[in-house]
């Protein structure tokens, strides 16, 4: 059955003074993701804040165990990415229903 993953990352950029500032964190990290790991990304909560960013990141594969390695393996990256920047990370499994 197909696994859908989703993997938030809650973002403090306490150094961030400007939209700028943020962006500078926020698409590096997005593109890094996608390229890396071949998941979709996006900033989801906080868009107008100068110091908080809430990104997603979405997998879909064929098992559950892959897709939680690539989640896993995200968000170590983002944790290497971000260091203490990075205040809170999650995975959440999506319902995957078959139409019969």
């Amino acid at each position: 059955m197909p696994a859908i993953g989703l993997l938030t990352l809650e973002l403090h950029l306490v150094d961030s003074h400007s939209l700028k500032d943020k962006r500078h964190y926020v698409l590096g990290l997005k593109e890094r993701l996608r390229k890396k790991f071949n998941v979709a990304v996006a900033e989801t909560e906080d868009v107008d804040l100068l110091n908080r960013a809430m990104l997603a990141a979405v997998t879909v594969s064929a098992s559950r165990p892959h897709a939680e390695r690539v989640l896993r393996a995200a968000e170590e990256h983002a944790s290497a990415f971000l260091g203490p920047y990075l205040v809170s990370a999650g995975i959440e499994w999506l319902e995957v229903t078959e139409n019969e």
